[in-house]
């Protein structure tokens, strides 16, 4: 029973370093070249006077700085066994702080914009840009706790991880990544459920109010806003029950198998929530003939 238990783990090591060593590279490719458009095309003036636009471009942005602080730090570690944040603290802290604020920015602004679509909050750009500033200047410094309170440690002989600090704040971040988690899935369902319900009862009437809210651009940004929230929400539930699961079972005794199951269970569910980063520009492109067309545009250089 051991035995078959150890050639288990040590199949599903090798699943792990392949999809890391092959597939890794290609999804990291397939994310910058899918924020690089998504930033161009929303970067258009056409699109750039749309406050939904603005949130799109900082998520983007977010994204993609999360694609190069996360995936490929997982990448060079279980794919090519190569991790200097185990060898200098300043790295090993500098890589957990951009992980979690760049995780966390990336929801927050798919949040604001679905706020926006809900309520069309303002015509005004300039509003945007000043909750997505604030916004960003809080999370940077609400973070910053990560910087002092990570650390190298030693998991046994030979064998260094950099991670959170043992103890209390190791549990302050499994109960703060569960919140997180949780509650940007609920805002992020209630907010998605609400816009697609408003663009169905602006397709069937008129709204003499505000009639600029009935624009075909805005339908087309709510419903490609909609798209990620579904895509975001079902990639992040599968590391939500992880992190659910982990706090409850922190205080038991796990054998050393245990504990290598739940690392490769832990890095399948980083890689699967690294592929709802890289693929917006793709549903964008599949959902949205105003997205196509401007994507056209700049193929052509027009």
């Amino acid at each position: 029973m051991q035995s078959s238990l150890s050639s288990l783990i040590a199949i599903m090591n090798s699943v792990i370093y392949y999809l890391y060593e092959i597939g890794g590279p290609v999804l990291m490719v397939i994310g910058t070249v899918g924020c690089t458009i998504n930033l161009i095309v929303f970067s258009q003036k056409s699109l750039r006077k749309n406050p939904c636009s603005i949130y799109f471009i900082a998520f983007n942005i977010a994204n993609f700085f999360y694609i190069y602080s996360s995936l490929l730090a997982l990448i060079l570690s279980a794919g090519y066994n190569v991790n200097p944040s185990v060898y200098n603290l300043i790295i090993c802290r500098l890589r957990l702080y951009a992980s979690l604020l760049f995780d966390c920015l990336s929801a927050f602004y798919l949040i604001l914009a679905s706020i926006d679509r809900v309520f069309i909050t303002s015509r005004n750009v300039r509003y945007a840009y000043k909750v997505v500033i604030i916004g960003t200047l809080f999370w940077i410094v609400f973070h910053s706790h990560v910087l002092i309170f990570s650390d190298i440690i030693q998991i046994h002989y030979n064998y260094f991880l950099c991670y959170y600090q043992l103890g209390d704040y190791l549990s302050f971040i499994g109960y703060y990544s569960i919140i997180k988690e949780i509650t940007t899935l609920l805002l992020l369902t209630i907010y998605g459920l609400w816009s697609m319900a408003n663009i169905r009862n602006t397709c069937c009437s008129v709204v003499l109010a505000n009639p600029k809210s009935n624009s075909p651009k805005d339908r087309q940004f709510s419903f490609m806003l909609f798209i990620n929230v579904i895509i975001h929400g079902l990639f992040s539930l599968v590391f939500a029950i992880f992190l659910i699961y982990q706090q409850i079972t922190q205080n038991q005794v796990k054998s050393i198998e245990q504990q290598q199951i739940e690392v490769i269970i832990r890095n399948l569910c980083l890689f699967n929530t690294n592929i709802s980063v890289c693929i917006s520009c793709y549903t964008n492109l599949l959902v949205s003939k105003k997205f196509r067309n401007e994507a056209k545009k700049i193929r052509l250089c027009k």
